[in-house]
């Protein structure tokens, strides 16, 4: 079960628009994965929860600097990547608390400026103060967003926005 911290920094799940598009062609253009997950814990980025045995999830490609960047008008250049996420494979109704999510692992924060392109990023290490790197990481008002990832597969795992 993923704990949620009381935050001032809100943690942006893939947005319902975007979950609809994915589940149709993924943000590389193909078909979404699907499976029946059997043992769980797959890191949603639909509801920033992680899945249940038997939750019917699907495995796409996502590119959330792009996404922010349609947004923004932004333009990452070569630092538009796309990588693996784990959504559910039909709506779920998103996250269900605003707390910050999949605190309990070693952590990248990676900061982008409005351009898009990375400013740093920086190791978090529980019980290490999440927040705490958070915060540091907005004191400079270079930064737009921190994407948090994981440190095991550098896996895309939610964005954080200028508060």
């Amino acid at each position: 079960m993923t704990t949620h911290t009381t935050t001032t920094h809100v943690p942006r799940a893939i947005t319902e628009p975007a979950l609809a598009e994915l589940r149709t062609a993924d943000d590389a253009g193909r078909p979404p994965a699907l499976a029946e997950d059997p043992e769980g814990g797959a890191p949603l980025r639909c509801c920033l929860r992680r899945s249940e045995p038997g939750e019917l999830i699907a495995l796409v490609s996502y590119a959330p600097l792009r996404r922010w960047a349609a947004e923004t008008g932004a333009v990452p250049g070569a630092y538009d990547e796309q990588g693996p996420v784990f959504i559910h494979a039909e709506g779920c109704g998103g996250p269900e608390s605003e707390g910050l999510a999949f605190t309990e692992a070693h952590r990248v924060l990676r900061r982008y400026s409005r351009d898009g392109h990375i400013l740093g990023g920086r190791l978090v290490t529980p019980p290490e103060d999440f927040e705490g790197a958070l915060t540091e990481a907005f004191a400079d008002p270079e930064v737009a967003l921190v994407h948090v990832r994981a440190v095991e597969y550098g896996c895309f795992l939610y964005e954080v926005r200028r508060p």
